[in-house]
């Protein structure tokens, strides 16, 4: 095994870019941007600055999450993907002895979240943003970066999909209103239901490619509390409650528009659940498809509320 010294700068920047994993950064950015646009919809109101700063806030967040992530869960995910081949399982795939010393991403993710706390009390301090910033700062940022270190890991107790719902579905859009507004406005957390029901999905759904995994490595998530077959119907069960809370999201104020633009992304979702009950999940093949059409489920309900507006 090649000493860190010794990689070279090409390979650093790709071992860098693998810890970092900005196709995950969506998840996240997207909802923020929801937010702040809809704080310009409704009350005409975009202060770059605290938007620029609260984007900051957020990427530094992820990054500790995922570095910290990767520091513990780097050789479960290894052996995830090496078994099913999956691009949705957790783990970035990076060797970090090979790009890195060993604590390097835990010491990235603290760095990290000490940026992001020090970004939150310019928000709240420097432009005045509300006396909420920080506190809505400090409810992602530390059970983020807690959220895969052990002992106290949630990810691997099977209360980690409820976090990460919260996580990216209420919380940066309610906190990208917030630093625009000064207050949240009542539509956003019936938007954030789907919203975060859908992401709750797309990682129940990637934890059927790591469930023959899970019991070597020590994990008990969700799925693995449940079982396949419940996990299915639980699967199907969010699927249908998602589909009912975009519904009822119209009643506060969104263009009854946003239903027509989800009926496509519907359909997809309830495909998706007919497949999960026929047990298509036992094809690795076509369950790593089922999990590329889940997130596009997710991203097609933001998308659904963003072209509402417009």
């Amino acid at each position: 095994m090649p000493a860190a010294d010794e990689t070279d700068i090409m390979t650093r920047i790709e071992g860098w870019l693998g810890l970092t994993r900005p196709p995950f950064h969506t998840l996240g950015i997207l909802p923020f941007c929801l937010g702040t646009f809809l704080a310009w919809h409704l009350d005409e109101v975009f202060h770059i600055p605290a938007f620029v700063l609260g984007f900051m806030g957020i990427v530094m967040v992820m990054l500790s999450t995922y570095h910290a992530g990767e520091y513990f869960t780097h050789a479960k995910a290894e052996r995830s993907k090496h078994l099913f081949g999956s691009l949705f399982s957790q783990g970035s795939g990076t060797f970090p002895d090979l790009i890195f010393r060993r604590s390097g991403p835990l010491r990235n993710g603290f760095a990290a979240i000490m940026l992001a706390l020090l970004i939150g009390v310019i928000l709240q301090f420097g432009l005045k943003t509300g006396p909420l910033t920080l506190l809505l700062g400090c409810l992602g940022a530390l059970p983020g970066f807690f959220y895969a270190i052990h002992p106290i890991s949630r990810a691997d107790q099977g209360y980690g999909e409820m976090l990460i719902a919260f996580f990216y579905g209420w919380l940066p859009i309610a906190a990208a209103f917030y630093i625009q507004q000064g207050y949240i406005a009542p539509c956003i957390h019936w938007m954030a239901l789907p919203i975060g029901l859908s992401i709750f999905n797309v990682v129940l759904l990637n934890e059927f490619s790591e469930h023959n995994s899970n019991p070597a490595a020590g994990r008990m998530n969700l799925l693995r509390r449940l079982g396949r077959a419940k996990g299915t119907a639980l699967y199907c069960l969010i699927s249908i409650l998602s589909w009912f809370s975009m519904y009822s999201s119209l009643n506060t104020g969104i263009p009854r528009k946003a239903l027509y633009i989800y009926i496509p992304v519907m359909a997809i979702s309830a495909g998706i659940s007919l497949m999960m009950a026929g047990k298509k999940y036992e094809n690795p093949l076509v369950l790593e498809i089922l999990c590329g059409f889940n997130i596009a489920v997710h991203l097609g309900t933001m998308a659904a509320y963003f072209l509402a507006f417009l």
